[in-house]
């Protein structure tokens, strides 16, 4: 046989992932892109995380990244911020639509619903690339059908990385006054975001203000999920509230992870 007619010897380490091809490549900002995936993966639950792999030295280079699609949409999707010194990133952002990207077959976290009770209101709010896992649980029906308000909170340095906008609005327009979206920008003025850092935006009682729902105990959920000082701050000034971390045994309203 020829050997340029004989199958192509997968990467060191590709056994445990799926072989995937790229469907695109979005750059939403110098640094911030998504990447769209055309992948055979079991099926998840919204707000949990794949495992994208590309060949390295020797080895596959491996970071997890959440679904921005709901787990009915096709192609995947994922929204990530390059490192300069990133093994990964750095390759991600070279690759064109057709060429190879590995994937583990079976989704991974607990950033889901399934674990969170009903209440009045949901909020999910996230920090920069951090808002992926929460557009893919607003795509889905579970939200709507067990809290009258759900608010999406995205805090950025700068209004140009306030992505994702045409879901945003397709979210907004669909749902209506069960939706609201806060954008929060830190380093410049704007006329519609709030301004500063989301745990401070809460003690003063600005973001409440802005969606007009209580942040209480008795009424809401809260999904956190972004830089750690930011999931770190905003839970002591929950919990300062009255509100508790959510676990299996002992159920509460503060459901947490960090991005990195």
């Amino acid at each position: 046989m020829n050997p340029a007619d004989t199958p192509a010897a997968r990467p060191a380490g590709a056994a445990k992932f799926v072989e995937g091809r790229v469907v695109a490549l979005k750059p939403w900002t110098e640094r911030l892109y998504s990447i769209q995936v055309d992948a055979a993966v079991e099926p998840f639950r919204a707000g949990q995380f794949g495992r994208l792999a590309l060949p390295g030295e020797g080895e596959m280079i491996v970071r997890p990244y959440s679904f921005v699609n709901a787990p009915f949409e096709r192609p995947l999707e994922f929204y990530f911020i390059t490192l300069a010194n990133g093994p990964l990133t750095q390759r991600l952002v070279k690759l064109v639509p057709g060429d190879p990207i590995w994937i583990a077959p079976r989704a991974s976290g607990f950033m889901t619903l399934a674990d969170i009770r009903d209440a009045d209101s949901l909020w999910l709010l996230s920090t920069g690339t951090a808002i992926g896992p929460f557009l893919s649980i607003c795509k889905t029906e579970e939200p709507w059908r067990r809290f009258q308000k759900v608010v999406l909170v995205h805090a950025v340095r700068y209004a140009r990385e306030l992505t994702y906008q045409d879901t945003v609005r397709a979210i907004a327009e669909r749902r209506g006054s069960q939706f609201a979206y806060v954008p929060f920008v830190s380093r410049e003025d704007t006329d519609f975001a709030l301004k500063g850092r989301v745990p401070q935006a809460i003690e003063d009682g600005r973001l409440e203000t802005r969606v007009g729902v209580p942040l209480t105990a008795e009424s809401c959920q809260v999904m956190i999920c972004g830089n750690p000082e930011m999931v770190s701050d905003t839970s002591q000034v929950l919990e300062a509230r009255g509100l508790k971390k959510n676990r299996r045994k002992d159920p509460g309203q503060i459901t947490v992870e960090n991005y990195w």
